[in-house]
C-alpha cells in the first residue's frame, strides 16, 4: 500500500509542476524520467535495503564525528557556559551556530585544495550524461549538494550571463530545492535526523532538475562550450587564508540564522496572539498561524505519504517552511519527533530540506543577480515559480522517501 501512496504522490507533485509548465510539448521525458529514476534508485538503496542503510550510517557517524572536533573549538570560547540540560534557546545559540561556522571554514578549505571540484565535477558529470542536461545546470546541481544557493552557481560564474532561460532556471530551482552543507549540520543539532538530511541533500540534485524542466524545458538549441572549467578559489592566498574567509562566512552566516530566528520566532507569536483575540470573538479560542497553515497544507502532506491523523501538523510544517523558512519549520518539527510516527518524521525532514521560501527571493537576486547583472530581470522575472518549483523538488524527495519508510 506504501508503494501505491508514494506513487500518486509523486503523481501529484509533477502534475502540479506540469500545469504550471511554459512549454508542455517541449518536455523532455528523459530529463524528468531519468531523473525520478535516479531518486528512486538511491531512495531504495540507503532506506531499504540492508547494506545500504549501514553505508548511510557509516556516512553519518563520520560526519557526526566531525561535528564533535568542532566541540574543541565551542569549549574553548564557551567553556561551561551550556550543559547537556540546558534548555533549548541556550543550547542553539552557543552550540549549533558555532557548528556552522567550523563546517563554513572546513567547506572553504576543501573548495581551495580542490576536493569539492571533484566530488562536484564527477556527480555533475554524471547527471549530465544520464539526464541529458547542458553541463553547467548539471554541476550548479551537484554543487548544490554541499554548498548553499548563493555559492553554488560560483562554479559556473562564466556561463551565467549567457545561459539559456532553461538553464538559468535550473540554476535557480537547484538552489532552492536543496540546503547549505553548512545549514544541514544545524537542522541536524536540533534534533533532525541526520540520516534523512544527508539523503534528501543528494536527491535534491536530481529533483530539482526534474522540477526546472518540467516548469521551463529547454527550447534553445545553442551548442554549449566546448571546454567546461568550474571556477576556482582564486582570492584565498593559502590553506589558512581560506579557512580564516571560510570562518567568516559561516560567522555572517550564523549571526543572519540567529537574529533571523529571533525576529521570525518573535513576530509568529505576536501574530498568534493578533489571531487568538480575533478568534476568541467566534468561538475558536486556539486560532492561530500553525493551525491555518496546517488546515491549508494538510491535504498536500496527506498526497506526499503522511497519515491522515498527522497531516494537519505536518502541514503546519510544510506551511512554515514556505512561507517563514526551513530553520523555523525545523526547530518548531524537531520537538514533536518522538510524537510522530517514523513513516511522518522520514517525509517531513525531507520535505523540508530546502530553501524554497519567500525570503529567499532577495537572496536570488542578491548573490546571482550579482553575478550576472544582466540577468537581474530574468532572475526577478523567474524568481516566483523558481520557489514553487524548489518546494516541489523536496515534496517529490519526501513523496518517494515514504515509499521506503
Amino acid at each position: 500500500m506504501q508503494y501505491i501512496w508514494g506513487i500518486l504522490g509523486i503523481l501529484v507533485v509533477m502534475a502540479i509542476a506540469f500545469i504550471f509548465s511554459t512549454h508542455k510539448r517541449s518536455i523532455n521525458w528523459r530529463t524528468v524520467l531519468g531523473g525520478l529514476a535516479i531518486q528512486l534508485f538511491f531512495a531504495f538503496i540507503v532506506l531499504e535495503t540492508g547494506w545500504g542503510q549501514s553505508v548511510l550510517e557509516g556516512f553519518t557517524k563520520v560526519v557526526n564525528n566531525i561535528i564533535n572536533y568542532s566541540n574543541e573549538g565551542i569549549d574553548f570560547l564557551f567553556g561551561g557556559l551550556f550543559t547537556d540540560d540546558s534548555n533549548i534557546a541556550f543550547v542553539f545559540a552557543f552550540n549549533v551556530l558555532p557548528v556552522v561556522i567550523f563546517f563554513s571554514s572546513l567547506i572553504s578549505v576543501l573548495y581551495y585544495l580542490k576536493i569539492m571540484q571533484v566530488f562536484i565535477f564527477i556527480l555533475g558529470g554524471g547527471l549530465s550524461w544520464l539526464l541529458g542536461t547542458r553541463k553547467a545546470e548539471s554541476m550548479s546541481a551537484a554543487a548544490n549538494i554541499f554548498v548553499g544557493q548563493t555559492e553554488a552557481p560560483l562554479v559556473v560564474r562564466p556561463f551565467l550571463p549567457k545561459m539559456t532561460e532553461s538553464e538559468l532556471f535550473a540554476v535557480m530551482t537547484g538552489g532552492l530545492a536543496s540546503v547549505a552543507g553548512s545549514v544541514l549540520i544545524g537542522y541536524s543539532l536540533l534534533g533532525v535526523p541526520l540520516e534523512y538530511l544527508l539523503a534528501a541533500s543528494f536527491m535534491a540534485a536530481p529533483a530539482g532538475l526534474v522540477m526546472a524542466k518540467l516548469f521551463i524545458p529547454e527550447t534553445d538549441d545553442k551548442p554549449e562550450p566546448k571546454e567546461f572549467e568550474m571556477e576556482t578559489d582564486s582570492e584565498s592566498t593559502n590553506v589558512i587564508d581560506a579557512a580564516a574567509r571560510g570562518a567568516s562566512v559561516g560567522l555572517q552566516l550564523a549571526l543572519n540564522i540567529g537574529a533571523m530566528l529571533l525576529a521570525f520566532i518573535a513576530l509568529v507569536a505576536l501574530i498568534n496572539g493578533i489571531l487568538g483575540l480575533f478568534g476568541g470573538l467566534f468561538g475558536i479560542d486556539n486560532l492561530s498561524l500553525e493551525l491555518i497553515l496546517g488546515y491549508v497544507f494538510a491535504p498536500l502532506a496527506f498526497a506526499i505519504g503522511v497519515p491522515w491523523g498527522e497531516a494537519v501538523l505536518a502541514g503546519n510544517f510544510i506551511g512554515q517552511k514556505l512561507v517563514i523558512n526551513e530553520f523555523v519549520a525545523y526547530s518548531n518539527f524537531a520537538p514533536q519527533i518522538g510524537d510522530l510516527s517514523e513513516k511522518t518524521v522520514a517525509i517531513i525532514s525531507f520535505a523540508l530540506c530546502g530553501f524554497a521560501n519567500l525570503s529567499s527571493l532577495g537572496i536570488l537576486l542578491g548573490g546571482l543577480g550579482n553575478l550576472a547583472p544582466n540577468r537581474r530581470k530574468d532572475i526577478a522575472r523567474l524568481g516566483l515559480k523558481a520557489i514553487a518549483a524548489g518546494a516541489l523538488a523536496s515534496l517529490l524527495s519526501a513523496a518517494i522517501a515514504g515509499m521506503f519508510v
